[in-house]
């Protein structure tokens, strides 16, 4: 029973301590949010059912009365989450599936911004009639996987996409400018990405200086930009790469040519948290930087470089994840992984507090109340779950968490181990061969069968190479 009492954490000593006059309410509440013995009593709350796809995206709205949602179904739907009813669903106006949504502040949750596998960013107007209009508002070639609104502007955001280009867009221009562009190191490896570009997977805007900005993808180096020093220009893909102001990487992961980044996070206090394509989660304070190339970095520096605190357990493989705080002060890092579960570690030493199956297969994103113990995930099946501290009883970790991260581990090695044997690389470059005979044969036919229709002939040829393969696209460079 003493043990039990124990496990509760401090949150009843807390209230004590208001009661008495002994503390601020407003801080035992966010003590009390952010105790262990709250998030041990995280339970499923409800699901919300309506997508015919993976749900890709969730965000709740600054109130957090509302979360929208974004599914391969390319529907935009959103819900009054505490009484689990969909309160408006609409077509995004995607082509393919929806990988982020996002409310612009300060507009009553009537203007959300997408993005999706298209390459396009779109805009969608909730008007007072209830209907919704949509518009495009920029693209890129390549998938865009996530945006970042500026932090307190109704008008600024920013995306990033494979094409190695960040984007920066003001609604009120209907247009999107170049603001930086992301390239290899001199140096570093190439097996991820083209010789000219970092293909992009995620962004974070750094909320203690809203001029930072960090950005990570196709090898192991999230960068962060000042994007004082970028120029807004015409989208062009025949630009000079932009240098950034600082670097991160553990240094076992330095030139390792082995993994990439598919998500990124700042915490309030300006920490950088980094998830790796089938490694680890990292945190990084500032210091922990390369300067603005990890290039020849002297073995003097790297010595002095502090080791960034390691989240491990999961695993992060088979789709672009994203990673996460949880707590009013983020004390808590959280990530969905492969095996179906969430994982939340505290974040000051890495310990791991909870382990939810909250997916049958893979839980890719998780979103954070942004008042009170909350939080929405999503992933392969076609619902969003919701988790709330309402259970009865404080969960400790499954009994077979020691298996399934220990599984996690098997086949984060085994994957490490795969080798690509010469007779698979001659199979590939057979079927590249094909492929390229079946593009051309097709652009024949299409010029015979219609001549007058030279534009969108040319249009579909572009992207059927860029589906078949993206990295040695040499496209105009337009933005529409």
């Amino acid at each position: 029973m003493a043990k039990r009492n124990a496990r509760i954490d401090d949150g009843f000593t807390e209230m004590f301590s208001k009661e008495i006059g002994f503390s601020h309410p407003r801080s035992v509440s966010r003590r009390i949010s952010a105790s262990e013995g709250i998030v041990k009593k995280l339970d499923l709350y409800g699901k919300l059912d309506g997508h015919e796809g993976c749900v890709n995206a969730v965000e709740f709205n600054s109130t957090g009365d509302i979360l929208v949602s974004g599914s391969d179904d390319r529907q935009i739907k959103l819900w009054n989450w505490l009484h689990g009813s969909m309160t408006l669903s609409y077509p995004s106006g995607h082509c393919e599936n929806v990988f982020q949504t996002k409310f612009i502040p300060f507009t009553d949750d009537m203007t959300i911004i997408t993005s999706g596998a298209d390459g396009q960013v779109r805009l969608g107007q909730i008007l007072e009639n209830g209907k919704v209009e949509t518009k495009r508002l920029g693209r890129h070639h390549g998938r865009v996987y996530k945006l970042a609104v500026l932090p307190g502007d109704p008008n600024v955001f920013y995306s990033c996409g494979e094409d190695g280009f960040v984007q920066h867009f003001d609604i009120r221009s209907n247009s999107a400018a170049m603001v930086l562009y992301a390239s290899p190191f001199a140096q570093g490896c190439r097996r991820h990405h083209s010789s000219s570009r970092i293909r992009l997977n995620s962004i974070a805007i750094d909320p203690r200086n809203t001029h930072y900005l960090a950005v990570g993808g196709s090898d192991e180096y999230a960068r962060v930009f000042d994007t004082r020093r970028g120029q807004l220009a015409p989208v062009c893909r025949h630009v000079l790469p932009d240098a950034p102001v600082n670097t991160f990487c553990p240094r076992h992961l330095r030139e390792t040519c082995s993994v990439h980044i598919t998500g990124l996070a700042y915490s309030k206090a300006g920490e950088l948290l980094v998830s790796y394509n089938d490694e680890h989660v990292y945190l990084f304070e500032k210091n922990m930087g390369y300067g603005s190339t990890p290039v020849g970095v002297s073995a003097e520096k790297l010595q002095e470089i502090g080791d960034p605190q390691v989240y491990t357990g999961h695993r992060n493989a088979q789709t672009v994840k994203g990673v996460s705080f949880f707590g009013p002060n983020d004390e808590y890092v959280m990530s969905g992984s492969d095996c179906g579960h969430i994982f939340m570690w505290k974040k000051k030493g890495g310990k791991l507090v909870r382990a939810m199956v909250g997916d049958r297969r893979v839980v890719n994103q998780l979103e954070s109340h942004p008042h009170i113990p909350v939080l929405a995930s999503c992933g392969i099946e076609k619902s969003v779950k919701l988790w709330t501290p309402m259970s009865s009883d404080v969960l400790s970790l499954p009994e077979s968490v020691e298996k399934v991260m220990e599984s996690n581990k098997v086949g984060r090695e085994d994957h490490s181990r795969v080798t690509l044997t010469p007779d698979v690389i001659m199979h590939v470059l057979r079927l590249q061969r094909r492929q390229t005979s079946a593009f051309t044969e097709r652009r024949y036919i299409l010029a015979e069968n219609d001549d007058s229709d030279d534009g969108n002939e040319a249009q579909l040829i572009s992207g059927l190479v860029a589906a078949g393969d993206d990295e040695s696209s040499e496209r105009e460079c337009t933005v529409s």
